[in-house]
Formats: structure tokens, C-alpha cells, sequence
């Protein structure tokens, strides 16, 4: 069977799969078996076997359950009340006033959880009806509020960038650090972009001074305090070469364990609720990481990469052009598929003409993501968007629209960060490996 043969046989079979509502890592499974079928001589059970077992057994995944854990503890907290409360006085002066809250508090809780969903979810549930009461235009506050979840994605610790690390075999701890500049940089367009609003459209502001609780930003400071020595714990940690990813989210837990006792919302129902639910999700994170270590090991006896990176390659595109053709190809890819699926899908093939392209492979992890991110607000498949609806009953659509600015600010990022691959190399090339 030729190889465009084989690549039909590949799609069909792996659509097929998606489309039945089999779980992702099965799907992979599959298509990996069908690719295998199609040369007799291989010893498919062997190859199978081996590649499941060494994608298993990978040291760099086991940062993954103790930063879901993390995310997991702190999400059951009253950390979002604390953040919005805490927040809130410091806001209220710049143009745009407690919109920034939704900006600002993803960003913090981004640096805690590692997931866009859990992000939008924590500080919507909270934010949202606030500002809706406050009299703030609705519209704003719900593509603030998608866009700004997307932070979940980026900004460390990132399961995603986890994922990918994994993947490609790219140290862990230098994507942490790449995400940091982009991430803050990308929290800081969204707040200009609000305060332009504010200044041009002053409808969209309440006309009465927001009502706060009286008290001073010092005091206000007090309340978000432990989550911001969490994330310098965390993020410091391996930026100072202290700790590794996995030793960095082990002081993530326990600090995060600290935090909510501190709280007093500690219990043992917030314990096991928390640990079964990062059991839960690092284990299919885990599950759909080995079918596609499958899939790339099953593409590579194929040649499929090769040929396809061939055929980019006589193209001769340019690193621009290859760049562009990418974000399109993603960007239709993330309307059907959640952003771990993506990386993993895509990997075997797209890190071939990546490397051949001359692309450092922890920018192109941060471009990748986010890319991943503008997919997240992207109907009909926008996780953020989906998260949204459940808190507000609005049309998935009406929401879509809400977000379009932000989804611009979003390109513009990539735009950002393919003129200035700096903004994420600068810091992994000064970090403290202690070697």
C-alpha cells in the first residue's frame, strides 16, 4: 500500500474513531493499528506494547498528577472570593475599573492551575454576577472574562506545556519559565484593550462609583498575599534551579494544602474530592499521552512524516510562510479538538518540518500554545465558551461574539512572538540550572 494509501486509511480511520465517541486514547490506539496493518513484516504487538509501556513510564509526567492536584485543592477554596475581594480596590481606578479584576485574577489563578476550563470556571462563578449587579455592560465582562481564562493554558505551571514537553522530549521547567513574558504580556494587552473601551465607549461602565467594602489596598493586598507566595514558590523555584518541575509541584501541593487550611476550608471531603479528581484527569491525560506515543511511533515505520516534510520542504516555504500555514492549520484543527488532543495528534507530524524550519522547539511549544488558546474561544468547539454558557444560559454564539476582540489580541500575540521569539527565550537562556 502506497503512502497516500496509507494516509487515507490513517484520516478515515481516526475520524471514524472520533466520531463514534470513543475516547481519544483509543482512537489513537487504532489508527495506530491500521497504520501498522499496512506493513505486514513489523512485529505490531511488540512495537505496540513497547511504545505504550515507554510513554507510561516517562519520568517528565510525573509533575503532571501534583500540579492537577494543586489546581484540584485550590479550586474547592474560597480563593476566587479572596482574589475578586482582594482585587477589587486595587482596580477600581484604572479606566475599566473592576473588569480588570476578571484580566488580573485569571492570570493569578492561570499561575495555580494549569487549565484554561478550571480558570474560567473559578473566577467566573464569582465575577460574572458581580459585575452584572455593579451594572457593568455584560458583553465586556464575558469576553474579558473567555479571553482572559485562555491564561490558564500559558502562564505556569501549564498542563499543556507538560504535555508537550513530554512529547517532544523539551525540558519542562525552561517551557515554565518561556510562558512567564508572553503570559504577562498577553495579560497586560487585555487590560489595555479594556481600558480603551472604557475610555472611548463610557457607556459600557456603570455611572455610579463602584460600592466597595471600606477598606485600604493594603489591606485588600492581605487577601491575595498567600496566593501570590504560592506562585513564587512554585515559579521561583524552578527559576532559581532549586527545585525541579515535579519537586516544584510537590511545594505547590503542600503550600496549596496551607493555604486552604489557612482559610479554614480544609476538610477531609475537600481532600478526597480533590485527590480523586486529579486522579481522574491525570490519568486520561496519561492514557491519551500513550496512544499517541503509539501513533508516532506507528508514523514513523509508515514514513509518513518524512514524505509530508518532504513535500513542505520542495515547496520551499519560507519560516513565515510555514509559520502562517500552521496557525491556519491549527487554528481549524482546535474547532473539533481540545488542546491536549491537538498537541498530541499533531506531534508525529509537524515536528519534522518544525525542526527542519530552524524553530527552537520551547518558542515553538509557547507559540503552540498559544494558538491552543484561540481555539479555546473558537466556536463551535470553544472550551472556554462552553464553560461560559453554563455560568450565564447565554447562546454559544452571542458568547463567540462577545470574545472576537480577544481572539484578535490573541493573534496579535503570535504576530508578537514570531517577530520577537526574545519575549520567550529570553528567560529560560538566564535560569539557574545548578549544573
Amino acid at each position: 500500500m502506497g503512502l497516500t494509501e496509507v494516509s487515507i486509511l490513517v484520516v478515515a480511520v481516526l475520524f471514524l474513531s472520533l466520531g463514534a465517541g470513543l475516547w481519544v486514547a483509543l482512537a489513537l490506539i487504532l489508527t495506530a493499528i491500521a497504520a501498522l496493518m499496512t506493513r505486514p513484516a513489523l512485529p505490531d504487538a511488540q512495537i505496540l506494547a513497547t511504545s505504550f509501556w515507554s510513554a507510561s513510564t516517562a519520568w517528565d509526567l510525573t509533575a503532571l498528577p501534583m500540579f492537577v492536584w494543586m489546581g484540584e485543592i485550590l479550586f474547592r477554596s474560597r480563593l476566587s472570593e479572596d482574589l475578586f475581594a482582594g482585587l477589587s480596590p486595587l482596580m477600581r481606578r484604572l479606566p475599566g475599573r473592576l473588569i480588570h479584576v476578571n484580566v488580573v485574577g485569571c492570570a493569578v489563578f492561570a499561575a495555580i492551575s494549569g487549565s484554561s476550563a478550571a480558570t474560567t470556571q473559578t473566577i467566573g462563578k464569582i465575577s460574572l454576577p458581580e459585575l452584572e449587579a455593579r451594572g457593568y455592560d455584560r458583553r465586556l465582562s464575558i469576553g474579558s472574562l473567555a479571553g482572559s481564562g485562555t491564561l490558564g493554558l500559558l502562564i505556569p505551571p501549564s498542563i499543556i506545556l507538560i504535555v508537550y514537553g513530554a512529547a517532544v522530549n523539551e525540558s519542562i521547567a525552561r517551557l515554565f519559565i518561556a510562558g512567564v513574558v508572553p503570559g504577562i504580556l498577553l495579560a497586560l494587552l487585555f487590560m489595555g484593550f479594556v481600558a480603551a473601551v472604557a475610555l472611548i465607549k463610557p457607556q459600557t461602565m456603570p455611572d455610579n462609583v463602584d460600592q466597595l467594602a471600606a477598606e485600604s489596598s493594603f489591606s485588600a493586598f492581605k487577601r491575595v498575599l498567600p496566593t501570590i507566595l504560592l506562585i513564587l514558590g512554585v515559579i521561583g523555584s524552578i527559576y532559581g534551579g532549586i527545585a525541579s518541575p515535579t519537586e516544584a509541584a510537590v511545594i505547590g501541593v503542600v503550600l496549596a494544602l496551607l493555604v486552604v487550611t489557612f482559610q479554614g476550608g480544609m476538610s477531609r471531603a475537600v481532600f478526597t474530592d480533590a485527590l480523586m479528581a486529579a486522579t481522574r484527569v491525570s490519568a486520561m491525560i496519561a492514557f491519551i499521552l500513550a496512544g499517541a506515543a503509539v501513533v508516532t511511533t506507528a508514523m514513523g515505520f509508515t514514513g509518513l512524516p518524512r514524505q509530508l516534510a518532504g513535500v513542505i520542504a520542495a515547496m520551499a516555504l519560507s519560516p513565515f510562510a510555514l509559520l502562517f500555514a500552521l496557525t491556519l492549520f491549527f487554528m481549524v484543527l482546535g474547532c473539533f479538538l481540545d488542546g491536549i488532543s491537538m498537541v498530541v495528534l499533531t506531534t508525529s507530524v509537524v515536528m519534522p518540518l518544525v525542526e527542519q524550519a530552524g524553530f527552537d522547539l520551547v518558542w515553538f511549544g509557547i507559540y503552540l500554545v498559544i494558538v491552543v488558546e484561540m481555539a479555546q474561544i473558537t466556536p463551535p468547539v470553544g472550551f472556554n465558551l462552553f464553560v461560559i454558557q453554563g455560568l450565564t444560559g447565554q447562546n454559544i454564539f452571542a458568547i463567540a461574539r462577545a470574545t472576537a476582540p480577544f481572539f484578535g489580541l490573541l493573534a496579535l500575540m503570535v504576530v508578537l512572538l514570531a517577530l520577537f521569539p526574545d519575549l520567550a527565550l529570553f528567560l529560560p537562556r538566564t535560569m539557574f540550572t545548578g549544573g
